[in-house]
């Protein structure tokens, strides 16, 4: 954790200072809508409503971050089960029209590989579909995303295993001879 995030941690604790905390919001908002936004399907609404639903959480339970992991890693904890209580409470998940996909203002240069990516992510469980993003997006090991899920470590193996496997098959047209 940074000490910069510390000393903010510090104020919202100790002075109750919210703006504090939304210099917290923005450090860390765009990664985590984008990480929402790849685990829905690319759908901004739910993606939106979700990195909300979290900073209000984790506002609410700031008293409880004991600094062990990074703030951002405690954030992404919170976002994973606020993800996963909305995919339970919810109906099945079907892609996006085309046209929402493409009406993206924030889309990145490669965007095409990132919608097929969100897509082809929807035919995995949450769980595994967190697994994989963690993983293959944020580049985190797999002993940290078992910490962050919650995942016993084999599980969390067997997920990025058979998850890169089929990911490799569905993505096979813009697989260049790299392995995911």
């Amino acid at each position: 954790m940074t000490l910069d995030d510390r000393a903010l941690i510090a104020r919202v604790l100790v002075d109750n200072d919210q703006h504090a905390f939304a210099s917290l919001v923005r450090k860390y908002q765009s990664r985590l809508r984008y990480s929402l936004r790849q685990l829905t399907g690319w759908d901004r609404a739910l993606a939106d409503d979700l990195a909300q639903e979290t900073f209000i959480r984790a506002y609410r339970s700031l008293h409880q971050f004991r600094g062990e992991a990074g703030f951002f890693t405690w954030l992404y904890r919170i976002a994973y089960h606020v993800f996963l209580a909305d995919r339970r409470s919810s109906r099945p998940e079907d892609p996006l029209p085309e046209e929402e996909l493409e009406d993206r203002q924030d889309a990145p240069r490669d965007s095409d590989l990132h919608r097929d990516f969100a897509r082809a992510l929807l035919a995995f469980p949450p769980q595994q579909r967190m697994v994989l993003h963690l993983h293959l997006q944020r580049e985190m090991t797999q002993q940290e995303i078992a910490e962050l899920t919650g995942c016993p470590l084999g599980t969390v193996k067997s997920h990025i295993q058979r998850g890169r496997e089929k990911l490799q098959a569905m993505l096979a047209d813009w697989n260049s001879g790299e392995t995911l």
